[in-house]
């Protein structure tokens, strides 16, 4: 069973007609596996015996734990459940994100400037020279957050509306992370000629165009039409923003275990949007070898019915030639990297890697193997899990190499800029903190957005003559 997270945690508002039950209560919450975070009293009495109403938090394990434990509470004698309140739900009630002026807009004068009649010297300026848009407007700081929801946070087609709340909630990364100001942009369409000349239209508002939750292979088409079509950096984080974080991961990784890049070999677990730009990378970054596993096993020249993305990974990889089964790919293989679904790699799987392996087990919320058996036959685990060590998060990217993007003013991204970024990553973590534990930053970490985005900046200039001040 998962921990408590407090992705399900619930303020339950409770009255006993004694006071002197509150022990009953919190222990009775513990002892069903969730985890107390606070205790607030609301109405008391100077008797004991007297009625209480108090508030407790606490982080449950899913949404049927939740309610399990407002059932048990009322099972108690004399206790009712007055109320119970998601605070999840409550933190996204209204939305994560609004627009605030940057320019205080107090008297006539501030009127006169930000809108008419200033504002028409400015338009007039654009239209003699558009390049001046960047400097003169939001463009040069903005995202769009692209989706058409048909991969929504791995839970499948879920639309648009139901796409917009993780939509918002990267924005919010954007801003609180790396200073870039973002905006959900969710289409109501899974027509990828629909797609790409919908942000072909809203180009000209944007410095950069964030793809997000598309599914394979139709996230591969409309980005590569889109990087083909316009002037400004497309990037579809599921791709390469996973991609960049399991390198930095992966590159610590193997100096725990005393191993070289070139002198190992990987399973990739999954060839979706993540896969393909994982095995991508890593290949340029110099791997020794990489064998493709998907549903229908080793991906091998000869595997029919396969796009052209997942052809390429097919004809790149798998040098030895080998065929069958997930558990033909791993036996002997030095990491695994899992971006697939839960349960997929079994504790005998994991017992055929060669010694001092490095298992990324990513597929979230549920890994294809549970952390406590990985690390039982692998000397360093990752998942994505936020309680777990070593979590693969895209958010130690996508802020920091937006920001060095923005700041260059690339047109296009490179794989030497993900290969940068990837370095730069991995390097924050000195070699006095590095250990199976430990083998990407907190996302927290201030060096993380700087280290990124520095050297994002650098690469594009090097890379594409980017020129911006």
């Amino acid at each position: 069973m998962n921990p408590p997270s407090a992705s399900f945690s619930v303020t339950l508002r409770i009255v006993l007609s004694d006071a002197r039950q509150i022990g009953a209560v919190t222990t009775l919450i513990a002892a069903d596996g969730a985890s107390i975070v606070a205790l607030d009293v609301v109405e008391a009495h100077t008797d004991p015996a007297d009625e209480i109403v108090f508030d407790v938090t606490c982080n449950a394990v899913d949404e049927d734990h939740a309610d399990r434990l407002r059932q048990a509470i009322e099972g108690l004698g004399g206790a009712r459940v007055r109320a119970v309140s998601d605070r999840t739900m409550l933190v996204h009630l209204g939305g994560l994100i609004t627009v605030v002026p940057k320019v205080p807009l107090k008297t006539r004068d501030d009127l006169s400037m930000a809108y008419t009649p200033g504002v028409a010297r400015v338009c007039q300026a654009i239209a003699a020279d558009p390049a001046t848009a960047r400097n003169l407007t939001i463009k040069r700081n903005t995202v769009a957050v692209v989706t058409d929801g048909s991969a929504v946070l791995g839970l499948g087609d879920l639309g648009p509306a139901a796409a917009l709340p993780v939509m918002e909630g990267k924005a919010a990364l954007f801003q609180r992370f790396g200073g870039v100001d973002a905006w959900p942009v969710c289409i109501d369409s899974h027509d990828v000629d629909e797609i790409v000349r919908t942000v072909e239209l809203i180009a000209p508002s944007y410095g950069g165009i964030n793809l997000e939750d598309i599914a394979a292979p139709r996230c591969f088409v409309i980005e590569r039409r889109l990087r083909a079509a316009l002037d400004i950096p497309v990037f579809h984080d599921d791709q390469h923003g996973t991609a960049i974080v399991v390198l930095a991961g992966l590159l610590n990784a193997l100096r725990v275990v005393g191993k070289e890049l070139g002198d190992v070999r990987a399973v990739v677990l999954g060839i979706g949007a993540a896969g393909t730009a994982i095995t991508r990378l890593l290949l340029a970054a110099g791997i020794g070898d990489v064998t493709a596993v998907d549903r229908q096993g080793i991906l091998t020249g000869t595997t029919s019915g396969l796009d052209e993305d997942r052809a390429w990974v097919a004809a790149h990889t798998n040098l030895a030639g080998r065929t069958g089964t997930l558990g033909d790919a791993i036996e002997g293989a030095d990491v695994l990297v899992g971006v697939s679904g839960p349960g997929l790699v079994s504790a005998e799987h994991l017992s055929s890697m060669r010694e001092g392996a490095v298992v990324f087990a990513l597929a979230n919320p549920d890994p294809e193997v549970q952390p406590a058996i990985a690390r039982r036959h692998a000397a360093v685990v990752a998942t994505g899990r936020s309680d777990q060590p070593n979590q693969i998060n895209n958010v130690l990217v996508f802020p920091g190499f937006f920001r060095g993007l923005l700041r260059s003013g690339a047109r296009t991204i490179t794989e030497e800029m993900e290969l940068a970024a990837a370095r730069a990553l991995a390097g924050v973590v000195g070699d006095n903190e590095r250990s199976a534990t430990y083998i990407v930053p907190s996302v927290f970490n201030p060096a993380v957005v700087p280290a990124v985005s520095d050297a994002v900046e650098a690469a594009a200039r090097r890379s594409t003559g980017a020129t911006a001040p």
